[in-house]
């Protein structure tokens, strides 16, 4: 029998075998693998575009299950609710915020270009640019490992944070409580954006935080940017073999933020004292910048390394590992907690292995 490897179904490119492997194409497929691998105790993995995670070289001991439904359904559109969408769980989500803009329907256009399927947007709240998806989606499909049933969470019930939610909370080792069957988007009428509210998406378009552009050139604008930082994938270009952010903008409190050069970058974030800081600049302030890792004398050979475009993606250059990846991201993290005493941490999940 073929084996299915995990490199082919991530934007990394890496991970060993999948001991099981199943294409769910509809949401009766997606419930009945899942309930087929819990009925017979083996471990499971969900995998929609494989672009948020890590997976080890050895591979997955259990049952891997792509979710690949598709489609997007109106439930209701007018002036007052705006628009009401339920898109399947996997979905491409670039394709979806594509077809938002040209039905004129407003939220979701500066998280153009991300790569993956909708269903992952909620797990692990996504968001760029000054926008997460927490902003328009209004409930979320699943079923419900646990009890056996399908199972629907409105967003107050979600509990989203900072790239957080309970999806996210309740997933161990890649492996979900709840997997997502549908997701619902509440959008607003209009070929106008959402407020901007990135200085540099902002600063780009010619209008002031907080003002609204049109969303076709918000679009574009996101997907220029994405692409000057290697962050919109292309498969003649290395810079793009990756999981996208390797690492979370660190959240501290106020006074660790403040033994910090005062040109760090630092936002509010709450309203009990907490600062987000950029892992970028910290990243390249301790020493890290383009490229690092990309001399044959680095520790992976070169094999792996930073972008040549941007300090937070870890990039497969043609023939890494998740260990070589790994090792990039162990040297980064080490560097900045010595320089500023800070830990970074993942944003994609790592299977099987450990940072």
């Amino acid at each position: 029998m073929t084996q299915t490897l995990l490199s082919e179904l991530t934007t990394a490119a890496v991970g060993g075998p999948a001991s099981k492997f199943v294409l769910a194409r509809t949401e009766a497929e997606i419930i009945d693998a899942v309930r087929s691998a819990d009925a017979a105790g083996e471990k499971l993995l969900i995998i929609g575009g494989g672009s948020n995670l890590l997976i080890s070289d050895e591979g997955y001991p259990g049952t891997v299950v792509q979710i690949a439904s598709e489609g997007v359904e109106v439930n209701s559109e007018d002036s007052c609710g705006g628009a009401s969408v339920v898109v399947q769980a996997g979905h491409n989500w670039d394709a979806l915020v594509e077809y938002t803009v040209l039905h004129a329907w407003s939220g979701l256009e500066a998280l153009s270009g991300i790569p993956g399927a909708t269903g992952a947007t909620p797990v692990q709240n996504v968001g760029a640019y000054g926008a997460d998806v927490s902003q328009t989606i209004a409930a979320v499909r699943t079923w419900d490992r646990d009890s056996n049933a399908i199972r629907t969470f409105t967003n107050s019930e979600l509990k989203f944070g900072y790239r957080d939610s309970i999806l996210k909370q309740t997933t161990i080792d890649g492996s979900p409580r709840f997997v997502v069957l549908t997701v619902e988007f509440q959008l607003a009428l209009g070929r106008m954006s959402a407020p901007i509210r990135y200085a540099e998406l902002a600063r780009v378009l010619g209008v002031e935080v907080g003002k609204r552009a049109y969303s076709n050139d918000v679009r574009r604008a996101v997907l220029r940017l994405r692409a000057s930082k290697g962050m919109v994938l292309d498969p003649a270009d290395r810079d793009t073999y990756s999981t996208g952010s390797f690492f979370t903008n660190p959240i501290v409190p106020a006074e660790q933020a403040a033994h910090l050069p005062e040109n760090a970058p630092k936002y509010p974030a709450g309203s009990d004292g907490l600062v987000k800081l950029s892992a970028a600049w910290l990243i390249d302030h301790a020493g890290f910048g383009k490229g690092f890792g990309l001399e044959e004398s680095s520790v992976t050979g070169g094999r792996a390394s930073l972008s040549t475009k941007h300090t937070l993606a870890i990039t497969n250059r043609g023939s890494a590992s998740t260990a070589d990846m790994l090792a990039i991201a162990r040297e980064v993290r080490a560097g900045v907690v010595d320089r500023f005493g800070i830990e970074l941490h993942p944003e994609p999940l790592l299977i099987g292995v450990e940072l």
